[in-house]
């Protein structure tokens, strides 16, 4: 493979249901080199990168040494270590490379998708500074599939009365037991032992969307609420992560709603099955959804799919492309935190095969 003139060296940061697919994905990117792979776990330490993520040996071996990685001669740090229950250590984490001299690409803490929102902007601001380093957030959602191409569709419209964004999405093949049982709450016997649906826990997720539409829109909201409702199972049923019982949630749909002089006017929806039939009255579809009312009115119906594997897989995999293509301009950026509306528009260049 010929590479690139202008080639990015990168460390790949974990090897979860993202990191997996930006291993092979970074090797096999002509503009950019896998420099080195931080791994959590004591068994995937020592082994080779390329044997960890199913593909042939890439002469990278995995390793827990953070400080060893942060000393390589590296552009930019893929950071996708899980951060459901420690976002304050990720933003240290985040902060110490950026300081350190590594740009750092982000799909693991959502919110930093607008940082400004989320309360982080300042401190990821002063690391970026202080090492000469961009700092970039996004994925297919939060990221592509709701403000990423809701977005350019606003330049259609001549008036805008309100936008939604949805995620229409059936779980059941997602195999991350402790994502779906302990943090989404299927399978609990009801929302309040769901930490997804607890108060403020979407609206921290999510609400970064919203505030990012509104901030192209120049739009001030006057607040950002909270909704959901859940189904529970008629029979017991089994998912890739594990058994679901009767009697237990078995569906959720929540939304995140701009709400503007007493109106919902900027919506997150996400509606999240694990059997087509079930919840027949809610949003049907298969992907992702962007209604806008407004003059023209715009509705976009995006789907992901893939020739080796289901719609979840699919997704994974464009959760970790829309930052690995998007970290030659990173790098190149001036130095500070970046969101979609301070970058121009990227594509899968050199890609096409």
């Amino acid at each position: 493979m010929s590479r690139s003139p202008n080639t990015y060296r990168v460390i790949q940061w974990a090897t979860g249901t993202v990191g997996v697919h930006a291993v092979p994905a970074i090797a096999a990117h002509p503009d950019l080199e896998l420099a080195g792979l931080w791994v959590h776990s004591d068994d995937k330490a020592g082994r080779d990168a390329g044997e960890l993520c199913g593909v042939a040996p890439l002469g990278v071996t995995a390793t827990q040494d953070a400080e060893a990685l942060l000393a390589l001669d590296a552009d930019c740090i893929c950071y996708m270590a899980h951060s459901d229950v420690r976002p304050g250590e990720v933003v240290d984490d985040l902060c110490r490379m950026l300081a350190a001299g590594k740009n750092v690409v982000n799909t693991s803490f959502v919110p930093l998708l607008f940082p400004a929102h989320a309360g982080f902007h300042e401190q990821l601001q002063r690391a970026c500074l202080e090492g000469g380093t961009s700092f970039y957030t996004s994925g297919i959602d939060p990221g592509f599939g709701n403000a990423g191409v809701t977005i350019p569709a606003l330049a259609l419209c001549k008036e805008v009365t309100s936008v939604r964004m949805s995620e229409i999405v059936n779980y059941a093949t997602w195999d991350n037991p402790f994502t779906m049982f302990e943090i989404m709450g299927f399978g609990k016997a009801d929302a309040s032992q769901s930490l997804l649906l607890s108060p403020g826990s979407t609206a921290l997720a999510w609400g970064p969307v919203v505030a990012l539409v509104a901030e192209a829109l120049d739009v001030e909201l006057d607040e950002i609420t909270e909704w959901h409702e859940v189904i529970t199972a008629e029979e017991d049923f089994e998912i890739a992560s594990g058994p679901i019982a009767a009697g237990t949630i078995s569906g959720m749909r929540f939304q995140i709603r701009g709400m503007l002089g007493g109106e919902p006017r900027i919506v997150v929806e996400h509606v999240t099955r694990l059997r087509d039939d079930d919840a027949p009255d809610w949003p049907q579809g298969a992907g992702y959804r962007i209604e806008v009312d407004g003059e023209p009115c715009v509705r976009i119906d995006l789907s992901v799919s893939s020739h080796v594997g289901d719609h979840n897989h699919a997704g994974c995999l464009a959760t970790a492309m829309h930052v690995i293509n998007a970290i030659p301009l990173v790098c190149d950026a001036d130095p500070g935190v970046l969101t979609s509306l301070d970058l121009p528009v990227y594509s899968a260049r050199h890609l096409m095969r």
